[in-house]
């Protein structure tokens, strides 16, 4: 029953994920794109606090205009980074990460993120980009690649 529990609970953190990813595809193009280069204006003033940006352009939204397509594609990148540790740690519970467990979560990431273009079809301004599935998948790759190397270390910690 314990185990069972540990089970549900585990995939628990991956259905959120991913109904975070949902909704985020859910917004129309113009929401979406708002949303994004406010969150690029912000990177783009804490970055200028920290380390002096040499900006060409001569204006904010230029600034914003030029990083905004950069930014999004790092947060496709990341959103699947983080999904592809969750699903491996739910695939893993109770058992030993080995390649099948690397193999199964890439897999399901994969096909999120396809069926995430899909359904982006559906939405007001957005389509479906074979580009974005590819970032995606890449993220989910070095999401488990990370994941991996900390079972690792953390096998040989335990093990001395």
């Amino acid at each position: 029953m314990k185990k069972t529990k540990n089970r549900i609970i585990s995939w628990l953190p991956v259905i959120l994920w991913m109904l975070i990813i949902f909704l985020f595809s859910s917004q129309p193009a113009s929401d979406s794109d708002g949303f994004s280069r406010g969150f690029t204006s912000i990177l783009i003033d804490i970055i200028g606090r920290i380390l002096p940006i040499d900006v060409v352009t001569s204006t904010g939204a230029d600034v914003i205009a030029k990083y905004n397509h950069i930014v999004r594609k790092l947060a496709h990148f990341t959103v699947y980074l983080i999904l592809s540790i969750l699903v491996a740690n739910a695939l893993e519970n109770n058992k030993k990460f080995n390649y099948k467990i690397f193999l199964y979560s890439l897999l399901i990431c994969v096909f999120y993120a396809i069926s995430d273009e899909f359904h982006q079809l559906f939405v007001s301004g957005r389509g479906c980009q074979i580009k974005d599935v590819l970032i995606d998948s890449i993220g989910s790759f070095m999401g488990l690649v990370i994941y991996s190397v900390i079972k690792n270390l953390y096998k040989k910690i335990n093990n001395y």
